[in-house]
């Protein structure tokens, strides 16, 4: 078979600017957790302190850190040079809890 005849090769995927993207999407989300654990302190506050409402802050403030960290580190990954490595499964597991026992710890200080 002649190099005529053979399919056209199409370029490798250009990643481009995919980590970058992918680490300003974990700055963002950052940030969100950030507005709702202040938020969580608000309403901890607001109207005196009760020890449920300052429990409940207390570890949503704890799950942030916890969510930050595991950010922070993905955030580090992506920003080394060369291709970054794959997410590792505990990692995600870790921030998927932190984020939703965060949801069910903002909505126990709202009700």
């Amino acid at each position: 078979m002649s190099a005529a005849h053979s399919a056209p090769r199409t370029p490798d995927r250009d990643p481009g600017l995919q980590p970058e993207r992918t680490r300003l999407a974990w700055r963002r989300t950052t940030l969100s957790g950030t507005v709702s654990a202040v938020l969580a302190v608000k309403t901890a506050l607001h109207g005196g302190a009760s020890v449920a409402g300052v429990v409940a802050c207390a570890l949503c403030c704890v799950l942030w850190l916890g969510f930050l960290g595991v950010a922070h580190r993905r955030i580090r990954t992506l920003s080394a040079p060369g291709s970054p490595a794959a997410f590792a499964p505990r990692h995600a597991t870790a921030a998927v809890l932190c984020t939703v026992a965060m949801a069910a710890c903002g909505a126990a200080l709202v009700l």
